[in-house]
């Protein structure tokens, strides 16, 4: 059973985990190095407990301890209770759901690894929009996509804005990090995958005519907002995708694209 400890002072030196949520630059540094992640919300606490990340601690505004009073009960990490006013002086922003936690990082898998045991994959290149990213894990998660490796200048799927967005999806599918781009991509075809560039191009196949469901194995590439895909990765691909439009529409924002373009590589597949 956890300890649930009464904290009045935002400086205690037990809260450091909390500290600067809004610092964007200090947390992308930070939370990786000290192997710590932010869970949001009851309902994304539950879910990463579920998923088997071990709790460092919890900080809760005193409405949700009893709440959370299993999960309390359940986990040996103590429990910081604390006043609306003083989550927001120690994270810099108010805690609307009034939860927090803190939890220990597991190891990521290997690409190798990822291409070894699935069919389905999502390959993102540069998407550096945590809001982008948390999509997206959502989409995956619920259209029967497998799994996804990164490039390595991909934000960061465990950043707490990403885990809120994609409401405990990146929990749910696994990931890795590819160690060099474009150059990773040759991993991925030497593994049986064919290389899928989404791109709104004129000059690429619609998805329909491309039938990436009927493929043994896909990888589905996905770039960042506004930019796209890169010269080398649209080069480095067996095919351009793309979604056809209407009314003069250009393109989608990239998570709603890749909702659209998961339905289609995934169509038909029994889901979980």
């Amino acid at each position: 059973m956890a300890d649930l400890l009464t904290i009045e002072d935002p400086d205690d030196p037990r809260l450091r985990d909390y500290t600067g949520l809004t610092d964007v630059e200090l947390r992308r540094k930070r939370e990786p190095a000290e192997g710590l992640f932010i869970a949001e919300g009851e309902k994304v606490i539950r879910r990463a407990k579920l998923a088997g990340y071990e709790m460092r601690s919890m900080l809760l505004s005193a409405k949700w301890v009893d709440v959370m009073r299993d999960v309390i009960d359940e986990v040996p990490a103590p429990v910081y209770a604390v006043s609306p006013e003083l989550a927001e002086r120690v994270t810099g922003y108010h805690v609307h759901r009034g939860a927090l936690a803190s939890m220990q990082r597991k190891p990521l898998p290997t690409a190798e690894d990822i291409l070894r045991t699935h069919r389905r994959v999502v390959v993102m290149e540069a998407v550096n929009d945590h809001t982008n990213i948390g999509a997206i894990f959502r989409s995956a998660a619920a259209l029967g996509m497998d799994a996804v490796l990164l490039s390595p200048d991909c934000a960061d799927p465990l950043y707490r804005r990403s885990v809120k967005v994609s409401m405990g999806a990146v929990f749910s599918v696994p990931y890795a990090r590819l160690d060099s781009w474009p150059k990773g991509l040759e991993g991925v075809r030497e593994a049986g995958f064919n290389l899928l560039a989404l791109t709104p191009d004129e000059k690429a196949k619609t998805l329909d005519e491309a039938a990436p469901h009927r493929m043994d194995r896909v990888a589905l590439m996905l770039g960042a907002e506004g930019d796209g895909l890169s010269t080398q990765a649209l080069v480095a691909a067996d095919e351009w995708v793309r979604i056809p439009m209407a009314h003069g529409v250009d393109s989608l924002n990239v998570g709603a694209a890749a909702a659209v373009a998961f339905y289609a590589v995934a169509t038909g597949r029994p889901q979980a």
